[in-house]
């Protein structure tokens, strides 16, 4: 999944960053407002983290014109600001969420969970097919309940996969979302890792999971038709 941090407190940023990577999330970030409205007009987030007090346009109109542009990615607000009047106002600008600083990381992951829970009409944190589940909270996987280890970018590409799990999904698509904004990738970098869960995903089993749609992408499906 793919996250835009905007907080214009370089520390706080790298931070937030490294929190959300740990949990194998895909970052991007940037420092004010002009650039957090390029960023999300640009490319396609699974959530945004956005402070209010940012350089050059401040978080509430950032947030107002992606919300009068029909951006809909789900927005947590990050602010100094604790009044249920700030609330309240961000909230009505179209956030999702609003958490006051200072906050704990293990908070933030939370919430961006549930954020991305809601997004996806999951409920609960294990995404399942057939007899592979993963866990989102304890970034296990296993099949058969036999545990499989994957790297990150392998996790995120087998839960991105779970989400949209019989929805056929084009390489592009698959890259935009495992990758951030400065990844330059050969055409192959999604068939190789495909490749890679393949082979720990599928090998040894008769019920395949992955499958190839030639000219199209990849889905992940019990049965191909």
């Amino acid at each position: 999944m793919r996250i835009l941090v905007v907080e214009d407190d370089k520390d706080l940023n790298e931070f937030i960053c490294s929190a959300l990577k740990k949990e194998h999330y895909c970052v991007d970030s940037c420092k004010n407002g002009e650039d957090a409205l390029a960023f999300a007009r640009e490319d396609i987030y699974d959530a945004i983290i956005l402070d209010l007090m940012l350089p050059k346009l401040d978080g509430l109109e950032v947030l107002r014109r992606l919300r009068s542009q029909k951006i809909n990615t789900p927005i947590l607000i990050l602010s100094a600001k604790d009044s249920i009047e700030d609330r309240v106002e961000g909230l009505d600008a179209g956030a999702n969420d609003y958490l006051v600083k200072p906050f704990s990381t293990k908070e933030l992951c939370a919430r961006i969970r549930v954020l991305l829970r809601k997004l996806s009409s999951h409920t609960t944190n294990i995404l399942q097919i057939a007899d592979l589940q993963l866990d989102t909270s304890t970034k296990k996987v296993t099949r058969n309940q036999q545990e499989i280890k994957l790297s990150a970018k392998e996790f995120a590409l087998l839960e991105y996969m779970l989400k949209n799990k019989g929805i056929v999904l084009s390489r592009e698509t698959l890259e935009q979302h495992i990758y951030n904004y400065d990844f330059f990738g050969g055409s192959n970098v999604i068939d190789v890792y495909i490749r890679y869960l393949r082979k720990k995903i599928d090998e040894g089993h008769t019920n395949k999971l992955i499958h190839t749609i030639r000219g199209m992408g990849y889905v992940l499906k019990e049965t191909m038709e």
